[in-house]
């Protein structure tokens, strides 16, 4: 790309990897487009590994959050009105519910061929196949907007579930490929960050756009002005990717992405990775647990509304809300938790901590419900969100740190695919509790698997890989640039 990649001399190379470790400061006249560089020797060769870190990172970052931000809407807008469009499409609310559960089912069987596609073609393919399935499912559901066509609309939908398939599992990977080692954690943090944002606009915008009316005509109506909105917005998102999206930077923005890059594609075998990732007690462990308090998210974010409309009726737009808090608490936990990684590495301790706090907001969720006061609600609400749905870039980046150097891809895919199947799980079962023993039953069925999942991750035994390569680098350097400050 015609930038300067020069290694910096012995004497200043040695004092900037005492003070910043794996990147060094990049100085001359390029440095507004690179913002860090070193040249540091290779453990294995001998030869040397220059990392840059680009500002174009940036920009993919933010194109990865809007087009997730759009799956993310499509996942729930049916959910947030469910009393709406059972009247709507004529069926009953568990029909409604598997609006959401196909996103869910659809993940599990799609996983692993899209996640081999992930390792074999990149982040640029994996990217438009997302955002193509993502705009196609959309002008799908526009179509499905009269009441006799609540097959079509399950199509459309299941469309923009295997979409979501090719965009769960590319955070982690993505903030490997383009961040630094000292910011990886928040890049993985803003890309989920716009998955929760796209769930957030989910549960606000449907009630506001969809009222509760009687006529069917004119409750038509107003869906389709909602599906068109969901199209435009995906179809624009799609094009720009097309144009900006970049599959990865010259140089590489560590050394432990350097490292692998080394790897040929010849020598990675996709099922040995499965298997080595299977062989792996703690991530193993980590996988239920992230399954257990991902699937109950997606199991209170599926059946939200039926809980406050039957101690609040009349409340869609109220239950819309407290979805809203639910995620926007959540996505400033994800941001505050991939800060705080990214500081200080405490992975384990961070995990357990916001997994303990997850389970008492859903205690405190469970037992003030059905006080009859919305503002209790609200708040014990955020208490949740902030909690459950910033556990999930904790998850992804936990996984990475215990399997380096195995594919991030492959990590966050298993680690999304024990999510779905408990989701599943858990809607399903406790729909059926909350529709014969109430909210209360079903809201503390969750509170049983919180406390196993809380268990479980304390039994986790740390094992840091990926910062152990980038600190093993850093002290080759050290000795490296040390010998030969000696030498002259």
């Amino acid at each position: 790309m015609g930038e300067d990649t020069r290694a910096a001399s012995p004497e200043r190379s040695a004092r900037d990897a005492k003070d910043t470790g794996p990147h060094l400061g990049a100085g001359g006249p390029d440095a507004a487009e690179h913002i860090e560089c070193s040249s540091i020797p290779n453990g294995d060769s001998g030869s040397a590994s220059t990392t840059h870190l680009y500002k174009k990172r940036w920009l993919i970052v933010f194109l990865f959050s809007a087009y997730s931000l759009s799956n993310g809407y499509q996942w729930i807008h049916y959910g947030s009105i469910s009393n709406v469009m059972m009247k709507f499409y004529d069926v009953a609310s568990f029909d409604i519910d598997w609006l959401s559960m196909v996103f869910m089912l659809t993940y599990i069987p799609f996983i692993f061929p899209v996640t081999w596609l992930l390792h074999k073609k990149g982040l640029r393919f994996t990217a438009l196949m997302a955002n193509a399935l993502n705009f196609s499912g959309s002008w799908i559901k526009v179509a499905s907007a009269k009441s006799n066509l609540f097959g079509l609309t399950m199509f459309g939908q299941f469309v923009s579930a295997v979409a979501q398939v090719f965009i769960l599992g590319m955070p982690s990977r993505m903030a490997s490929v383009w961040f630094g080692a000292g910011e990886v954690s928040t890049a993985c943090s803003i890309g989920v960050f716009g998955n929760q944002l796209g769930i957030a606009i989910g549960f606000l915008l449907p009630p506001i756009l969809v009222p509760n009316v009687d006529d069917v005509e004119e409750l038509g109506y107003h869906i389709r002005i909602m599906f068109y909105i969901s199209a435009g917005v995906a179809t624009f998102i799609f094009i720009l990717v097309v144009i900006l999206f970049q599959e990865k930077p010259e140089l590489p923005p560590s050394q432990a992405q350097a490292q692998a890059r080394n790897i040929s594609p010849d020598e990675y075998s996709y099922t040995a990775s499965i298997l080595n990732l299977l062989r792996n007690k703690p991530f193993m462990i980590l996988m239920v647990s992230y399954g257990l308090i991902i699937g109950s998210f997606y199991s209170i974010s599926t059946l939200l509304n039926r809980m406050i409309i039957e101690h609040y009726p009349g409340e869609e737009v109220n239950a819309g809300r407290i979805g809203l808090t639910i995620v926007v608490a959540g996505m400033a936990g994800s941001l505050i938790c991939g800060i705080w990684l990214d500081r200080t590495k405490t992975y384990k301790q961070t995990s357990l901590a916001v997994y303990f706090f997850s389970l008492i907001g859903m205690l405190f969720y469970t037992f003030t419900l059905n006080l009859g006061y919305l503002w209790v609600v609200f708040i014990t609400a955020g208490i949740l969100g902030f909690f459950m749905t910033g556990y999930l870039p904790l998850g992804f980046e936990f996984a990475v740190e215990l399997t380096y150097p195995e594919s991030e891809g492959t990590s966050s895919g298993l680690l999304n695919c024990s999510a779905q199947i408990f989701g599943i799980i858990f809607t399903i079962s406790q729909g059926k509790i909350i529709d014969r023993w109430g909210t209360l039953a079903g809201n503390i069925f969750l509170c049983i698997f919180l406390l196993i999942g809380t268990g479980l991750t304390a039994l986790i035994k740390s094992d840091l890989r990926r910062q152990k390569a980038n600190l093993q680098k850093a002290e080759e350097q050290t000795v490296s640039v040390s010998t030969s400050v000696c030498a002259t």
